[in-house]
């Protein structure tokens, strides 16, 4: 884990943020729609590894049943618009709900355990969840649930245009990352940083590391919910696999990719993944093999991930 300096993270956000908002005319000047399809998937996930690395980086809380809040956040578009609430900040609303409570539980008794326990009783709650769903016939079961339509703001379709869902995405993404790069700065986030460090030392100063911890579990979980509404927008479609083992793992990946404890880490690491999952899908059907044989030579050779490559390109000042 390679720490960045509060202004460097700051710059560098603001950096992929500008980027990530010119896109739109990027693919306006090369007639290429799906650019912008591909970029709010992008920023779909890094908000989901974003909220990942808030516990991981700085808790050093393994979860490996992240995924099942991406599934909550979509299912809670799947029923809420099947019973007429349709306003995305309703849907979103009830997905910060359904997570906290979900989070606030599995993680009360999860935290009750260490190391490899903790990473295993992350999974196995993970997995309730995914065999929850694919038993709710009503919503589509294994099959998946297709939605009518995309939700509305302000009681109006504006989000069935890519380029404003897009944007609505990319806001969404902008106010996440400072809200965890303000906790993080916080009295609550210099504790919480201090519990991975050495949770013995905390106690003895007077902190109850299991408040701070289930305190970012269930802030952790709530902004993943946030990106499995946008998620369901997203595809105009929900299923049981949005909340697979396999996309836990996924996450964890993006985050070790971009950057452990970094929080721009969790969006470099979005970006390049699903990038490299783009790119290597055209050249073989077992684009897996790459990704794994690209992803061990990161582990390897570039300690910090992308963002401790960046800053050793800068030559440490960040």
């Amino acid at each position: 884990m390679i720490a960045l300096a509060p202004r460097t993270r700051l710059l560098a956000a603001a950096l992929l943020f500008v980027l990530f908002a010119l896109l739109p005319f990027l693919a306006t000047a090369l007639d290429d729609h799906f650019i912008v399809i591909t970029a709010t998937r992008v920023m779909v996930f890094a908000i989901a590894a974003l909220s990942l690395d808030l516990i991981l980086g700085y808790g050093a809380l393994v979860s490996f049943g992240h995924a099942a809040y991406l599934g909550i956040g979509a299912y809670t578009v799947a029923v809420l618009s099947s019973n007429g609430v349709s306003d995305l900040g309703l849907q979103m609303l009830g997905a910060v709900l359904a997570s906290a409570a979900f989070a606030a539980v599995t993680g009360a008794i999860s935290l009750r355990t260490k190391g490899v326990y903790f990473i295993m009783i992350t999974l196995a709650f993970g997995q309730m969840a995914f065999f929850f769903f694919v038993s709710l016939s009503s919503y589509g079961g294994d099959d998946g649930f297709t939605l009518q339509a995309r939700s509305t703001l302000a009681g109006m379709a504006l989000l069935e245009d890519d380029r404003v869902f897009f944007y609505v995405t990319l806001a969404a993404l902008v106010l996440l990352f400072l809200f965890a790069n303000a906790l993080i700065g916080s009295r609550f986030g210099r504790v919480l940083t201090g519990t991975r460090e050495n949770p013995l030392r905390m106690q003895a100063v007077g902190f109850t590391p299991f408040r701070y911890q289930l305190t970012a579990y269930v802030i952790s979980g709530c902004m993943a919910g946030i990106a499995g509404v946008l998620l369901a927008n997203q595809t105009e479609f929900v299923s049981p696999a949005f909340m697979t083992w396999h996309r836990s793992g996924e996450l964890i990946v993006m985050v070790i990719l971009g950057g452990i404890g970094t929080l721009v880490g969790g969006i470099l690491g979005a970006a390049a993944f699903l990038m490299l999952e783009e790119w290597l899908a055209i050249f073989s059907e077992h684009w897996k093999l790459g990704m794994g044989a690209l992803l061990i030579l990161v582990v390897l050779f570039t300690r910090g991930g992308l963002t401790g490559l960046l800053r050793r390109f800068l030559g440490g000042r960040a």
